[in-house]
């Protein structure tokens, strides 16, 4: 027995119970599930048209660009014009996300799997968007690789008009709803814009420790 067991079989000595009977446990539970969330801020809340509105201004305020499209399927015309005039050759990197491998990429060199530094660009398909401070939500996995995030250049993140929420806290909950205790990813990456760096001279440089460029395509 180490200290902290010996602490705690003391005072459950000294109030007469175990620590397995099953009210106190559901007690426990209970607070769990129904403790009182902080404050919110207002910025990110409203309908869904002021939510998207303050996430696209918040992401081009971090030097993020955003494009909307009007179906999924218009995203790699939208890729192939990102990438044209940047002068970046047409080639991308992706993981098995099935929203993106099932688009039509003739015309495209691409890539799957984690990025081992040498990509120019990847794409990646977010879990979620914040509104409150432009950022997005990309799980780690076999789907979209957490290399994608970092390693290449130049990143496009997909995000699902119906996946913004106003506020972390609201991702947060659809997380623990959607994947459950057991099935949580390994990371949970949140990007705000594209890499940057002001450490010397104070003067802003992007791509410091990762992408240079972020591009942002908000589908239905």
């Amino acid at each position: 027995m180490n200290a902290r067991d010996d602490v705690l079989s003391n005072i459950r000595r000294s109030l007469g119970v175990t620590g397995h009977e099953s009210t106190r446990r559901s007690i426990v539970a209970q607070r769990l599930e129904q403790a009182p969330r902080g404050p919110i801020p207002a910025r990110g809340q409203g309908d869904a048209a002021a939510r998207m509105a303050t996430f696209v201004a918040e992401a081009q305020r971090v030097s993020a660009s955003v494009a909307m499209l009007d179906s999924r399927a218009a995203v790699p015309a939208e890729v192939a014009r990102f990438l044209t005039e940047a002068g970046l050759p047409l080639e991308i990197r992706m993981g098995n996300d099935a929203r993106l491998v099932g688009l039509d990429w003739s015309g495209m060199k691409v890539l799957h799997g984690p990025s081992r530094g040498a990509d120019l660009t990847a794409i990646s398909h977010a879990f979620a968007g914040v509104a409150e401070t432009g950022s997005l939500v990309v799980l780690s996995g076999t789907d979209n690789p957490t290399t994608l995030n970092y390693l290449p250049d130049n990143h496009i993140v997909v995000l699902s008009a119906a996946d913004l929420c106003a506020d972390l806290e609201t991702v947060w909950a659809r997380l623990r709803a959607a994947c459950g205790k057991a099935l949580m990813p390994r990371s949970v990456n949140i990007i705000t814009g594209p890499s940057r760096s002001a450490d010397i001279e104070q003067t802003l440089l992007l791509g410091a420790h990762g992408p240079r460029r972020l591009h942002i395509l908000v589908t239905p």
